[in-house]
């Protein structure tokens, strides 16, 4: 017989590596909401659930598990062959324990497969990511990278997590490159994605001596960080990166390709260019419909984001702040490694 497991066990052990999460529910409740890594197994699709909810409101309960019973019966085989192919533990959870992950651990066990559910579902798991963002102690000191648009400050960090660091990428997390271009062709997360994402890296460098993050606002795109992130962020060793122009214009052509999405980028340039001065808003559009992408690049960080940027350096005291020169990302990679206190992943975050 399958057993229920409780989150804070389920999260607060080596298992949690080994575990496959199976999110039985409906692919729209888990593109609204999922445990970070599960993968999407449905007892119903979104037509089916809907059928099934009208008629337990319209008709009664048992009629409703009635029709549940019939579409579930119908889809086992393929079920079943989708679980199988699961290698290692697994640990199946809908919204809050109920029926559907019942019958899904009930069949998968009576094949013969090891599963567990997860007991309280998705809620259960949601209060507990509230929680632990609540009450987390967080003791590593953080170095927070800065730097003008185009600076390469998250290639910096990507950089810097493939070589072992201890970093937590807020961008990657909310999905949104945080400029008023940066949801373009990306799906930015909502806030429960995004604290799922956070909570589960924040514990897995509590130990670290340090946390590598980049210097981002309270808001990124459709996101919130919370306080307490804020307030360490603000208290950390302040990195700020120097590139010449050049080097900026060219990271962000490659990082954003605006010649793939044109369009996209004149609608959200409409939302900035009542910020700049009128003659030269109208020559950046001209050069963005023209596809003078440099041109453009240059004219907005010359005059809309660089000089919005300049006061970030100066609210910082001497002592907090390290001001880095670099030619390129490689250069800045190198010298930011030079800043960091001696670290090994191996190690599991102590110093050396």
């Amino acid at each position: 017989m399958y057993q229920d497991i409780e989150v804070d066990e389920l999260f607060s052990g080596k298992e949690k590596e080994t575990v496959t999460m199976i999110d039985v529910r409906s692919p729209s409740e888990f593109q609204e909401g999922r445990i970070p890594g599960s993968i999407n197994i449905p007892v119903f699709d979104d037509q089916e659930r809907a059928e099934v909810g009208t008629i337990y409101k319209q008709d009664s309960p048992e009629a409703a598990r009635e029709r549940g019973v019939e579409i579930f019966s119908e889809k086992l085989p393929a079920f079943l062959k989708a679980f199988q192919a699961i290698d290692g533990q697994k640990v199946v959870y809908c919204w809050r324990g109920g029926m559907r992950s019942k019958a899904a651990a009930t069949v998968v066990d009576l094949m013969g497969m090891t599963i567990h559910r997860l007991k309280g579902g998705y809620r259960a798991y949601r209060k507990w990511v509230v929680h632990t963002l609540d009450e987390l102690n967080l003791t590593p000191a953080f170095f927070v990278l800065n730097g003008n648009t185009g600076t390469g400050k998250t290639a910096i960090l990507h950089r810097l997590k493939e070589e072992g660091y201890p970093v937590i990428d807020l961008e990657g997390m909310a999905n949104h490159r945080g400029s008023i271009f940066g949801h373009i062709g990306q799906e930015p997360h909502n806030q429960k994605t995004f604290d799922s994402l956070l909570v589960h890296d924040l514990l897995t460098y509590q130990d670290s001596p340090f946390i590598v993050i980049e210097g981002e606002s309270k808001r990124i795109g459709k996101v919130v960080l919370p306080s307490f992130l804020i307030e360490k962020k603000e208290q950390g060793m302040q990195l700020f990166i120097e590139l010449p122009v050049e080097e900026r214009v060219k990271n962000i052509l490659d990082d954003y390709q605006p010649w793939n999405r044109e369009e996209a980028y004149l609608q959200a340039y409409e939302r900035i260019k009542r910020r700049i001065h009128t003659p030269v808003a109208k020559d950046i559009e001209a050069n963005l419909k023209a596809g003078k992408f440099e041109q453009a690049i240059e004219q907005l960080l010359a005059y809309y984001y660089d000089p919005r940027y300049q006061h970030a350096a100066a609210q910082y005291e001497e002592g907090q702040k390290i001001v880095i020169k670099a030619r390129d990302v490689d250069d800045a990679v190198h010298q930011v490694k030079q800043v960091l206190p001696a670290y090994h992943p191996n190690l599991r975050g102590k110093r050396l």
